[in-house]
């Protein structure tokens, strides 16, 4: 700009001082710490992993125990089922997720922009990844059939979220050709939603990306969650 302005000032204005003069004056701006990357990423795999690995060991022991063979004969459908289970786990995830991000506030500065608002758009945004995650488990307690199996499919489902979503490191340094497919995840998509919301202070109805990527994951999920359910 400085250089834009000599020019002009010696093209068009050359007896004359000066047309601008450009001051610049440095402002200390928000500091994005560390934990302001980490702590979303943990977010992300504690939930995945809670509503993974939880709901699917879950509804294996009820259909094993022949609980929802019992179940079968009420008026409860599927569906009911389901979101029963999701609602009985949903209050000990909330809790882990509000002492997490506690934890990460005052004791390692985690930014929260807005403060308790923006704490509420994230316990708010987290049950789209919640529903999801606990959704995969129930897929899986539905197709497989023999419990020592259910783990090694779960971690099979995980790992790559883990490793390609940007939980430890951005998705940028990827090659190329992967970060489409890392792109599409719906841990991406969490973590992403997270990270703008706590540092950023975007709300949830400002990312219609990761809003819609969540949706579309949780119509989804919640189909093939329906669609698997086995009563014995």
């Amino acid at each position: 700009m400085k250089e834009a302005i000599q020019r002009i000032n010696e093209k068009i204005f050359p007896h004359n001082n000066t047309i601008a003069s450009l001051n610049i004056i440095r402002t200390r701006g928000r500091v994005y710490k560390q934990i302001d990357f980490i702590l979303p990423g943990q977010l992300g795999f504690s939930l995945l992993m809670a509503g993974v690995f939880g709901s699917s060991f879950l509804l294996f022991s009820l259909r094993q125990s022949l609980v929802l063979k019992r179940l079968r004969v009420t008026p409860a459908n599927k569906s009911t089922i389901i979101f029963g289970e999701m609602l009985s786990r949903l209050f000990f995830h909330v809790i882990a997720f509000i002492i997490m991000v506690a934890l990460g506030y005052y004791a390692f500065g985690f930014t929260l922009v807005n403060g308790l608002y923006t704490f509420l758009e994230m316990l708010i945004f987290s049950l789209f990844g919640l529903g999801i995650f606990m959704g995969t488990g129930f897929i899986i307690s539905g197709v497989l059939q023999n419990e020592s199996s259910i783990s090694p499919v779960a971690n099979t489902i995980t790992l790559p979220q883990i490793l390609l979503c940007g939980l430890f490191f951005p998705i940028e340094s990827y090659p190329h050709w992967l970060q489409g497919f890392c792109n599409l995840l719906p841990l991406t998509f969490f973590v992403e939603g997270l990270r703008k919301i706590a540092f950023e202070g975007t709300h949830i109805w400002e990312m219609p990306k990761q809003l819609l990527g969540l949706l579309c994951w949780t119509i989804f999920i919640g189909f093939w969650s329906v669609r698997s359910f086995k009563w014995k």
